[in-house]
């Protein structure tokens, strides 16, 4: 990937785990181009005379469209919509890119309802892609945009990604998984699952100031000092049975066939979570 400086020295993360309440200019870009191609590109003059101008809105094969637009989501009077497909496109462009990060959601959900139906099935399937691989925390769910990353999670992360110096070893592994699985060119879920996993192994030595210490000493000082909640300790129990050798546990995890973004974003997630929750925890003895 190519970092910027700022990136490089630590300084600033090189991605986030998801894009919600903005939608960046390659996001927003790759939604107008897909308006364009499925819809704005399929636009068909209707019949008229043989002189002048020919691209009139009304009569064409998006005039519904075009209508639905003006009177359900502008709410505008119909009749202050343009005469001429041209300058409506050019209208509904300098919208797009004007507009907040929400009222960008709002417009392609109210074109995937209102457009032509034989598109909509490609446009939504096409715009998830967009979504997924621009970070997006927003898919079409149902014909709906829903929220399917939440401002939890993403915090979570980008608290991990804050962690003062001393932790300096934790916080270099989950930058580094978080550039690996924000990728969008080559992103590599394998290796952001290890670079979190190594976070909390991390963590781990730097707690117990021993070089061989794994999760489990971690877990047994919290219970020690902090008498974990039953549910908690299940948890990270759990976690600890992912990060884990024993048995072959982390190398089934790792040679799993096909594994997935979902399945990077997880561990990332429970082990930035787990680390957040371990430097407020323990006082680590210097």
């Amino acid at each position: 990937m190519n970092l910027k400086f700022s990136q490089r020295q630590g300084l600033a993360p090189a991605a986030k785990l998801a894009q919600r309440e903005s939608v960046d200019d390659d996001l927003r870009s790759s939604l107008w181009s897909l308006l364009c191609i499925l819809y704005w590109d399929t636009y068909h003059a209707p019949s008229r005379g043989m002189y002048g101008r020919s691209d009139y809105v009304k009569g064409s094969n998006l005039h519904s469209l075009m209508t639905a637009l003006w009177l359900h989501f502008f709410k505008a009077p119909v009749d202050a919509m343009d005469e001429y497909w041209r300058e409506c496109r050019a209208r509904l462009r300098d919208y797009f890119f004007r507009a907040e990060w929400y009222e960008i959601y709002d417009f392609i959900e109210f074109v995937a309802s209102h457009g032509p139906p034989k598109q909509q099935g490609e446009f939504v399937e096409l715009a998830n892609k967009y979504l997924e691989r621009e970070n997006s925390a927003y898919r079409f769910v149902g014909g709906r945009i829903a929220e399917i990353t939440s401002a939890q999670e993403i915090e979570a992360v980008e608290k991990g990604l804050s962690l003062d110096e001393e932790y300096r070893g934790a916080r270099t592994h989950l930058r580094a998984a978080l550039a690996l699985l924000s990728d969008r060119i080559h992103p590599d879920f394998r290796n952001s699952i290890k670079e979190s996993i190594s976070a909390v192994e991390s963590l781990s030595r730097k707690v117990s100031q021993d070089d061989g210490a794994t999760l489990g000493v971690i877990l047994k000082e919290l219970e020690r000092s902090k008498k974990l909640h039953p549910a908690l300790r299940s948890a990270f129990s759990s976690l600890y049975g992912y990060t884990s050798d024993a048995d072959g546990i982390r190398h089934a995890l790792l040679d799993a066939e096909r594994l997935t973004k979902a399945d990077a974003r997880f561990m990332l997630v429970c082990c930035s979570a787990f680390v957040n929750y371990v430097v407020e925890s323990v006082n680590v003895v210097e």
